[in-house]
């Protein structure tokens, strides 16, 4: 073959090779405005957000939107409903991120309903990046927001009086199917406390734009004044709107150790899929203490600039969900362990 019909036949074989690589990751298409959200209850979430995307609006208000809608639910795992520590208080973690960088997180906030607002306005209004504990909640005040009660939920109020009976800390993994038991519900649980996954979600919207949030209650029955990986950028959460954004759900003191989301959006800056791009990253967990590793359940999900999504897990059981003009639905993960 000479020079000018390999240079010919290449350029026709190229684009077949790259949609052959996109259907083997699992995408036929990339499409925008999107989010994709952490496990099924992400589904009523994108909807939320799906409502500012959907009229042209930004990234950075869609994830607000989703996460309110969150925070407002009666949920073991999120916003004032959620569990408690171990002393029966519900302290709450936020974060969110932009498509500019900027940023803002609240951690240990009491009483106060939506975190993620919070995190907005500390984002926007202070040169910080982070308050916590008594701080955030005087700026959240000074800002308009409402004390609650502090009074647990009566879901919550159940709960930690059982757990009281033993005060052990054992907990379950993938706790938000345990709820379920369609063809996502997980094989595997621990008996004892459950595990406190977040609500993490990433949004491009109509002009290409990436922003990303994440709320919690925190692992229920932790130390008072136990932070996860929720509200830690580079942790819980991390946009970069050159390359893509990922977001976390698990044992966040694992997260943390890797800086997971960073780490992931990295490998897809090295080229990776969305999905390989978190299999590495929960990789990186796994290979750091194997034993260990089976006890544990860590998912990322991430969306790359082209719109492309993908997930991985240590254990079967994380779920994700997506909403665009194309589709609305919710993948299973697939999973190391």
């Amino acid at each position: 073959m000479n020079r000018r019909k390999f240079l010919h036949l290449s350029a026709l074989t190229a684009p077949l090779l790259s949609v052959k690589n996109a259907l083997a990751n699992g995408f036929e298409g990339t499409t925008k405005p999107i989010i994709i959200s952490t496990w099924d209850s992400g589904m009523p979430v994108n909807a939320a957000a799906w409502k500012v995307l959907s009229t042209k609006g930004t990234a950075l208000d869609a994830v607000e939107a989703g996460a309110i809608y969150m925070e407002n639910q009666i949920d073991c795992c999120v916003g004032l409903g959620g569990y408690p520590d171990r002393d029966g208080i519900v302290t709450l973690d936020s974060c969110i991120m932009d498509h500019k960088a900027n940023i803002g997180a609240v951690a240990g906030l009491e009483r106060i309903k939506h975190p993620v607002s919070v995190a907005r306005k500390v984002m926007e209004k202070t040169p910080h990046v982070i308050l916590v504990g008594a701080g955030a909640q005087q700026f959240a005040l000074e800002n308009g927001f409402t004390l609650e009660s502090g009074e647990l939920s009566e879901s919550a109020k159940k709960a930690y009086a059982e757990w009281l009976k033993t005060s052990e800390y054992k907990p379950v993994i993938n706790i938000e199917n345990k709820k379920q038991n369609g063809p996502f519900a997980p094989a595997f649980f621990n008996d004892g406390t459950p595990n406190h996954d977040t609500m993490g979600l990433v949004a491009m919207d109509s002009f290409g734009n990436l922003s990303g949030a994440v709320t919690t209650s925190g692992m229920a029955y932790k130390l008072h004044g136990r932070v996860g990986d929720s509200p830690i950028i580079g942790a819980g959460l991390f946009v970069d709107n050159e390359v893509g954004a990922a977001t976390s759900s698990g044992t966040g003191e694992e997260v943390i150790r890797i800086c997971g989301t960073h780490l992931v959006v990295e490998f897809m800056r090295q080229g990776n899929s969305p999905e390989m791009a978190c299999k590495k990253a929960v990789q990186r967990i796994v290979n750091r203490d194997k034993a260990k590793a089976k006890t544990l359940q860590v998912g990322f999900l991430a969306m790359n600039k082209k719109g492309q999504y993908g997930a991985y897990a240590i254990q079967k059981g994380f779920v994700f969900s997506v909403k665009s003009n194309n589709e609305n639905q919710i993948h299973q993960s697939k999973f190391l362990i």
